[in-house]
């Protein structure tokens, strides 16, 4: 399904998910549960739950037919991915959906027995949460959304765009294992392009824009990397109007950012990402173990650019980046 067509269906199913049928006579009702660390009203996080919606519609699963669908959303709060992810688990569900690193680390520490399918998590061996990507070996499994590689082409994509970009703030979150680990596959990069790089880690807000504030005042030919992490996430609209406000060029891990206005995104589709999750639990409804099944990596990523971003900048996208460009957002 294309991207628009989520995006017209959303409203309409975000209406209807909290609401269940009795399943048809002779047709057993199985449950799903599914913890969103997000707030409800938040665009992204909606659009992404409809395409693991419409993945299961694909393959029989109907809410209120034959499938009942919990769902819970904690708003970006700690105290209440753990009181849900509580609440989920007491529900005693044949799986549970968890779309990042945030609600597996949660509902891992919950429960051993309960199937656990992940969407988004960018290194589920490095933060424990199955034994190899090939043999998961326990109750988690699902689909991983980045390979390391990426932050050295992150990097390679700033300087592309912004030649004479200089000094790097690296926005990280070193509670999940890709904070770390992305900033050090950037780092091997840097030198070689002569960028001197800054980690910064994604807290709160407040903590966010001081740190961009303070970076942007020390550094002439500053540009930003945004690397993958909820909390990144939950903060896109800020991070975005602090690269305008400081004239930072910026890279982001993906789209959604630049079409809040940020300048240029390579990354996984995170819904085909989010629609593929559907299958595995599909496979485990059917009988089939999370230890079995192994961990996918990415089959689409998208480059896209914000033209009227690059503009403001006083940017020129080389002619070979629009080439390359799956979406230009003018």
């Amino acid at each position: 399904m294309r991207r628009r067509e989520f995006i017209t269906l959303v409203g309409g199913w975000a209406a209807t998910w909290p609401l269940a049928t009795h399943a048809q006579q002779g047709e057993r009702m199985r449950r799903i549960g599914v913890l969103i660390p997000g707030p409800a009203d938040d665009r992204v996080y909606q659009v992404r739950l409809a395409a693991f919606l419409q993945g299961l519609r694909q393959l029989g699963w109907t809410d209120g037919r034959n499938v009942r669908i919990d769902t819970r959303w904690a708003a970006g709060d700690a105290d209440l991915i753990r009181r849900y992810a509580e609440e989920l688990v007491a529900l005693g569900p044949d799986v549970v959906m968890a779309f990042n690193s945030v609600a597996v680390q949660v509902l891992r520490r919950m429960t051993q027995a309960i199937p656990i399918v992940f969407a988004i998590v960018a290194d589920p061996v490095g933060a424990g949460y199955v034994e190899s990507l090939a043999r998961p070996g326990g109750n988690v499994t699902g689909l991983s959304t980045f390979e390391y590689a990426l932050g050295g082409k992150w990097l390679e994509l700033l300087k592309e765009i912004a030649p004479r970009t200089a000094r790097v703030a690296v926005l990280r979150d070193s509670s999940v294992a890709i904070g770390p680990a992305m900033f050090a596959a950037i780092q091997t990069v840097a030198p070689s392009l002569g960028v001197e790089l800054r980690p910064i880690d994604v807290g709160n807000a407040g903590e966010i824009e001081r740190a961009i504030t303070e970076f942007a005042a020390a550094s002439s030919n500053g540009g930003l990397i945004v690397t993958g992490s909820p909390a990144a996430t939950l903060n896109r609209d800020l991070i975005v109007a602090l690269a305008a406000r400081y004239k930072l060029p910026a890279v982001f891990y993906e789209r959604y950012f630049v079409v809040a206005g940020g300048l240029v995104s390579y990354g996984s589709d995170f819904l085909d990402q989010c629609q593929r999750a559907a299958s595995y639990v599909d496979r485990i409804l059917k009988g089939e173990k999370p230890a079995d099944l192994p961990v996918q990596g990415p089959t689409k990523y998208e480059l896209v650019i914000n033209l009227k971003t690059a503009k403001t900048l006083g940017l020129t996208v080389p002619p070979s980046l629009l080439a390359r460009a799956d979406e230009m957002i003018e």
